[in-house]
C-alpha cells in the first residue's frame, strides 16, 4: 500500500487504511500557538519578540516544532481548532495551517525547500476590533494526518513543524478603525489540536506531497495547462499497485473582479487517469451563518 499527498490550489492527497483499537485513554490537547500576533504582510519583517519555540518566517507566517511528548499524545483521531482575533485589518484575508516536514534536528528551515502540507484553509471576516464578536473559530477534522504524525519511519527522518499563516495588511484599518492609526499588527492567531480514540486509526505506507499552494486560473502562465482554459494537470507515478488510497484536496474560490468565483459558484471536476472521481462547487450556498462575525460593514 502506498500513501500520496497532493496539493492543487493547495490540496493534499494521501492513501490510507484503517485498523481497529479499543483502548480509550483520556483525550489529549496540544496547544501550539496562543494568540500569536501577525503583522503587515507587505512590510519588512518585524523584530518583535516571539514566544519560546516559535520562529517567524515572515510577518504572515509562524512555525513551531511539535515536541516528542506532543506527538506521543496523538491517538486515533485528530481535530484542529483555529481562533482568529481581530487587530488592525478590517478586510477579508486568506489564512492556512500547514505541516512542514523538516530534516531531523534543524532549529529552523527554508519554506521553499522542505515538504509542506496545507492541512486547513480559512478566509477571515470583515472585522472591526472594537466590536464583538472579535474572534472567529474554525474547526477541522484531520484524522488523515494521524498516520503521518505517528509514523516511526517519518519521525526518524523529520521533525514535524506546524505553521500558522495569515496574510493581512492594516492600511484601510489605519483610517477606518478607531485605535489603529499608525499600527501594523493585523490579527491574533491561536491553534489547538485535540486527539482521542473515538474511532479507528488509519495507517499509511508512504506519504507523497505533490503540490502546495498552487494557483488555478485561466489567465496566468503556469496556473493552468493552457492560458484560456481552467484545466490543470498534475502527473505522478506510483511504484506499485495501491489497494486503497485517499486523496485530500483543499481548494477555495477567489476572485473579486467581474466574474470572480467569490460571487459566482462554478462546478469543479477532478479526474484520475481520465475518470471523473469528484464533482463539487467550492464555497457554501450562503455566508449568512457567518454574518455575526462581520463587524465591519462592507456593503456586499
Amino acid at each position: 500500500m502506498k500513501i500520496r499527498t497532493l496539493f492543487i490550489c493547495v490540496c493534499t492527497l494521501g492513501i490510507m487504511a484503517a485498523c481497529n483499537e479499543n483502548d480509550d485513554p483520556p483525550a489529549s490537547t496540544i496547544e501550539v500557538f496562543d494568540s500569536i500576533l501577525f503583522y503587515d504582510g507587505y512590510a519588512e519583517v518585524v523584530d518583535e519578540p516571539v514566544p519560546e519555540g516559535v520562529i517567524r518566517h515572515k510577518n504572515s507566517l509562524y512555525a513551531k516544532k511539535l515536541t516528542t511528548d506532543q506527538l506521543q499524545s496523538i491517538q486515533n483521531t485528530l481535530r484542529m481548532e483555529v481562533l482568529l482575533k481581530a487587530a488592525c485589518d478590517n478586510y477579508d484575508r486568506i489564512g492556512s495551517v500547514n505541516l512542514a516536514l523538516v530534516p531531523k534536528g534543524n532549529e529552523s528551515y527554508d519554506i521553499a525547500t522542505v515538504d509542506r502540507l496545507e492541512i486547513g484553509r480559512f478566509i477571515t471576516p470583515f472585522m472591526n476590533m472594537n466590536f464583538l464578536p472579535d474572534t472567529v473559530p474554525y474547526e477541522y477534522e484531520l484524522n488523515h494526518l494521524v498516520p503521518i504524525l505517528t509514523d516511526e519511519n517519518l519521525l526518524a527522518q523529520y521533525d514535524m513543524w506546524l505553521e500558522l499563516e495569515v496574510f493581512g495588511v492594516p492600511y484601510a484599518a489605519n483610517k477606518e478603525v478607531a485605535g489603529c492609526a499608525d499600527r501594523n499588527d493585523v490579527f491574533y492567531g491561536t491553534v489547538n489540536l485535540y486527539s482521542d480514540k473515538s474511532s479507528s486509526k488509519q495507517e499509511l505506507d508512504l506519504l507523497w506531497p505533490l503540490a502546495k499552494g498552487e494557483k488555478f486560473n485561466n489567465y496566468k502562465e503556469g496556473a493552468s495547462d493552457t492560458i484560456g482554459e481552467t484545466k490543470k494537470t498534475i502527473t505522478f507515478t506510483l511504484d506499485s499497485n495501491v489497494e486503497s488510497g485517499q486523496f485530500v484536496l483543499v481548494t477555495s474560490n477567489h476572485g473579486a473582479n467581474s466574474g470572480g468565483e467569490e460571487y459566482i459558484r462554478r462546478d469543479h471536476f477532478v479526474y484520475l487517469d481520465g475518470t471523473l472521481v469528484l464533482e463539487y462547487k467550492p464555497g457554501r450556498e450562503s455566508c449568512e451563518p457567518f454574518r455575526q462575525y462581520n463587524t465591519q460593514g462592507n456593503g456586499i
